[in-house]
C-alpha cells in the first residue's frame, strides 16, 4: 500500500510519466499504470465466476427438478442428496462431470432456495404461543419418559410448563387452562403447529380443529392459529423454550418420587425465569412486559373448562369397570349399575347419579386391575374365607405385610380389622400398632383343682413275660 500511495502521488502531483516511475521505483510499467489510473487497490483480487463447462443449462435444469420434487415432498428423509442428483445425472444423461462440482452446482441453486423471514411485533395481550417437548425423568427411580407442555406469551415472553405422562387431548386442554390461570388471563389468539392432539384433519389455514379442542376456544374465547406445515418459525418463541426446558431443568436428568413434585420445580423455575430475565434488545424485563400484558389479556370464564373424556359403563361382577382397555375398581354395592367414567390427563373419576364414588391415578398401559382395598373390604368381611389370596388385598399391601399376616395365626375377624386399618391410614397405622392384633382374642382354660394320675403297675409285664416263655419252649 506504501508503493501505492508513492506512485500515485509522483503521477498525479510530480507529473511523473509511467516509465520514468517504473524506472525510479524498479516496478513493472503495467502495475504502474494500474496504479495510475487509480482502477485497482493493491491486495484486492476482483470477484471471478468461471462457469463448468460441464454444468449446461440441461445439468442445471435437471438438478434444479430435482430440488422442485424435495420441496413437494413432506418427508426430508427422501429428499435428494447431492450424491444422489450426481448418481441420476450419471444414469439418466450420461453426464461426465466429477461429484465435487455437482456438489457446487447443488449448493448454490439450494442457496437460492433459502426462505426470508420477517420479525414479528406483537402487542401486549395480543398473542400466546405453545408447544410440546419430550424429556427423560426418574420417577420413583424408573426411568420414564414425559411429555411437557410449553406457553409463552409473545409480547412479554413469560413462560409457562406443565408435565405430563402423556399427550393426548385431556392433556392439551388441562394444560391449556393450567397456564391461562397461570397468566391471569386469556390472549386474543394462540399459536400453534398442526399436532393432532387439537388438529382432526388438513393443516395451517385449512386445518379442522377437535371438537372437544373446538368448545375450549369458545369457552375461553380465543382464535387459533394452526401453522403452516414445517413452519417452525411461525412460534419460534416457544420452539427457543422448549430447548430452554430441556436444558435447564431436565439436564441432570431429574429424580421425582410423584409428577406434582417434578411440576412444582418446573412452576417455580417459570417464575423465577418471569421475575428475573431480561430478553436481550429489550428495554424492559420479563416482569414488567407480563404486567402490560396482563393488563389486555381477556378475563377467564366463570368456571373452569372440564377437560375430561367421558363414558358410560356398567360395573361388572368384579366391581370393575373397563376404560380404554384397562380396569377400575369402584365399591362393591355398585355391582351391576351404570356409572360415569370422567378421564382427565392423570385421573380417573368414576360418578354414580352424580356423587364421586371412586378416584384412581390413570394408567396407560394394557389389560392392567387397578383395584382399591376399601372398595372390597365389605365383601372380604361377609366372605372371609381366603382374605389373604384376593388380589386387592395382595396388590395393596408390601410384601413385607403379607408375609408378617400369612406368618401370625390371626383369626378372619382380625384381618377384617387389619385391613381395614390398612385401607383407612395406610401400612404404617399397623405397624405402630401391630401390638394390640398379637394379644390372642381366646381366653385361657385355668385348672382350679389338683389332678389325680393312677400309677400303673408294672409287674403285671413281668407275669406276661414269663407265660410267653413256657408256650415257646412247648412249641419247640
Amino acid at each position: 500500500m506504501k508503493d501505492y500511495g508513492q506512485i500515485r502521488q509522483m503521477y498525479i502531483r510530480d507529473g511523473k510519466s509511467i516509465r520514468q516511475i517504473a524506472r525510479e521505483m524498479h516496478i513493472s510499467r503495467n502495475t504502474v499504470a494500474k496504479y495510475c489510473k487509480g482502477n485497482a487497490l493493491p491486495g484486492i483480487r476482483c470477484e471471478y465466476h468461471r462457469t463448468s463447462a460441464v454444468i449446461t443449462e440441461e445439468v442445471t435444469r435437471f438438478i434444479q427438478s430435482c430440488l422442485d420434487e424435495d420441496a413437494k415432498e413432506p418427508n426430508k428423509k427422501q429428499h435428494h442428496t447431492a450424491k444422489r442428483i450426481y448418481d441420476r445425472l450419471v444414469e439418466g444423461t450420461g453426464f461426465t462431470g466429477g461429484a465435487s462440482t455437482v456438489r457446487r452446482c447443488v449448493h448454490l441453486l439450494r442457496g437460492n432456495l433459502q426462505e426470508a423471514f420477517v420479525p414479528l411485533a406483537h402487542l401486549p395481550g395480543d398473542a400466546m404461543q405453545i408447544d410440546w417437548g419430550e424429556a427423560v425423568v426418574y420417577l420413583k427411580g424408573v426411568r420414564t419418559k414425559v411429555n411437557f407442555f410449553c406457553a409463552r406469551l409473545c409480547y412479554s415472553c413469560a413462560p409457562f410448563v406443565v408435565c405430563f405422562r402423556r399427550k393426548n387431548t385431556e392433556a392439551l386442554l388441562e394444560a391449556l387452562r393450567k397456564a391461562l390461570e397461570f397468566f391471569g388471563g386469556v390472549p386474543a389468539k394462540v399459536i400453534f403447529d398442526n399436532d393432532r392432539v387439537a388438529v382432526k384433519e388438513k393443516g395451517g389455514k385449512e386445518a379442522i380443529a377437535q371438537e372437544k379442542y373446538e368448545a375450549f376456544a369458545a369457552h375461553y374465547c380465543f382464535h387459533t392459529v394452526f401453522c403452516n406445515v414445517r413452519s417452525g418459525n411461525e412460534k419460534g418463541l416457544v420452539e427457543n423454550l422448549v430447548g430452554w426446558v430441556r436444558r435447564n431443568v431436565f439436564v441432570p436428568v431429574p429424580r421425582v418420587d410423584a409428577l406434582d413434585e417434578l411440576n412444582r420445580l418446573l412452576l417455580d423455575k417459570c417464575k423465577v425465569y418471569a421475575n428475573t430475565h431480561k430478553i436481550p434488545g429489550r428495554e424492559n424485563p420479563v416482569k414488567d412486559l407480563l404486567l402490560e400484558d396482563q393488563k389486555r389479556l381477556c378475563p377467564l370464564p366463570g368456571s373452569p373448562f372440564d377437560a375430561s373424556r367421558a363414558a358410560v359403563c356398567r360395573v361388572t361382577p368384579f366391581s370393575v369397570v373397563r376404560f380404554v382397555a384397562n380396569d377400575y375398581s369402584v365399591p362393591v354395592k355398585y355391582v351391576g349399575q351404570e356409572v360415569t367414567v370422567r378421564a382427565y390427563a392423570e385421573q380417573i373419576r368414576i360418578f354414580a347419579k352424580g356423587e364421586l364414588i371412586a378416584e384412581h391415578a390413570r394408567n396407560y398401559g394394557q389389560n392392567q386391575q387397578i383395584l382399591k382395598l376399601a372398595h372390597y373390604l365389605p365383601l372380604l368381611e361377609y366372605k372371609p374365607r381366603s382374605i389373604l389370596e384376593a388380589k386387592p388385598v395382595r396388590q395393596n399391601l408390601s410384601a413385607a405385610l403379607l408375609q408378617f399376616l400369612e406368618t401370625n395365626a390371626f383369626s378372619s375377624e382380625q384381618l377384617v380389622e387389619i385391613l381395614r386399618l390398612c385401607a383407612a391410614d395406610g401400612e404404617n397405622a399397623f405397624w405402630e400398632h401391630k401390638e394390640q392384633f398379637m394379644v390372642s382374642d381366646r381366653k385361657a382354660h385355668i385348672l382350679t383343682d389338683p389332678v389325680k394320675v393312677q400309677q400303673t403297675d408294672l409287674s403285671m409285664y413281668d407275669q406276661l413275660l414269663q407265660e410267653g416263655g413256657t408256650m415257646c419252649r412247648t412249641q419247640v
